[in-house]
């Protein structure tokens, strides 16, 4: 695949999301809610933790701009960091379980035969084990901290990765380019790195972006769990468990962490949408 016909094939995509509403909104949304995340907290007058158990809980006003909850914490600034956390959790567990899945699944699919199939098998094992469970016990045997949660949730969100990269690397490895490669001596390794991956990196791409918003659905089921990030800090999940215990007193605890929550996990699944049709070549287009 030479490279002219991989740049034509991405300018190709680009413009596809270009054309494509719903992905532009999904990218404009999930780029706002990122920088807002990343740098509004630097702007506030407020901390995250900051206290003021006589305001108590108080309903938006022109000082509190969401409301604060029960101890008096301003609620916009929570919201933002916690944006920080959530969205780092779904980058980084992301990041986790494509490294694992991208090679898992490359090296099955470039070697074939008994190895593949046993790896597979492995993987097909793990499939048929509840997933929150799976967490849950790494996070009670190895303690409940930030890093942790990454690896741990990037641990059971590589497989399908793999399964995609395995049956791309199967198509792959019977073109031209590698019948090449191994005719220059390239070694096994490196027709993986080198060759093979690069050149599945289209659905590795859609998969990430559609593996964010599971992977922030799953920290804010921990997180209502209890076994998410620990106060004071806070993520969205964490202040949608606290928002729905006192909905009914105070309705802006629960609606404003959901409306960040969902607006962000909307706009990730219309980008992905919108990348998937863009780089499947077997898609229609008009």
């Amino acid at each position: 695949m030479n490279k002219d016909h991989s740049i034509s094939l991405w300018k190709d995509a680009y413009s596809q999301v270009m054309k494509n509403k719903l992905a532009q909104f999904g990218l404009i949304t999930f780029i706002l809610m990122t920088v807002l995340s990343v740098c509004g907290p630097l702007f506030s007058p407020y901390t995250y933790e900051e206290q003021d158990l006589l305001y108590g809980a108080q309903a938006p006003s022109l000082k509190h701009w969401m409301g604060t909850d029960v101890l008096g914490r301003d609620l916009i600034t929570r919201l933002l960091y916690g944006g920080r956390i959530s969205l780092g959790v779904g980058f980084m567990a992301t990041i986790v379980s494509m490294v694992i899945g991208v090679i898992y699944g490359a090296v099955a699919g470039y070697i074939g035969g008994k190895t593949d199939s046993l790896m597979m098998r492995f993987v097909d094992i793990l499939y048929a084990l509840p997933f929150t469970v799976f967490v849950i016990f790494l996070m009670v045997v190895f303690g409940r901290n930030i890093v942790l949660l990454f690896i741990a949730i990037g641990a059971v969100e590589w497989l399908t990765m793999a399964r995609i990269v395995r049956g791309q690397v199967q198509n792959l490895k019977k073109l031209e380019f590698v019948d090449a490669a191994i005719s220059l001596g390239s070694s096994q390794g490196r027709i993986i790195l080198r060759h093979l991956i690069p050149n599945s990196l289209g659905p590795i791409i859609v998969y990430a972006t559609l593996t964010i918003p599971a992977v922030m659905l799953l920290e804010a089921v921990l997180s209502f769990l209890g076994l998410g990030v620990q106060p004071p800090m806070s993520s969205w999940g964490i202040l949608i468990k606290e928002g729905a215990e006192k909905m009914e007193v105070y309705p802006w605890l629960l609606m404003f962490p959901v409306l960040f929550f969902s607006l962000t996990i909307f706009s990730l699944n219309f980008l992905g949408d919108g990348l998937r049709d863009a780089l499947d070549p077997k898609s229609t287009r008009d």
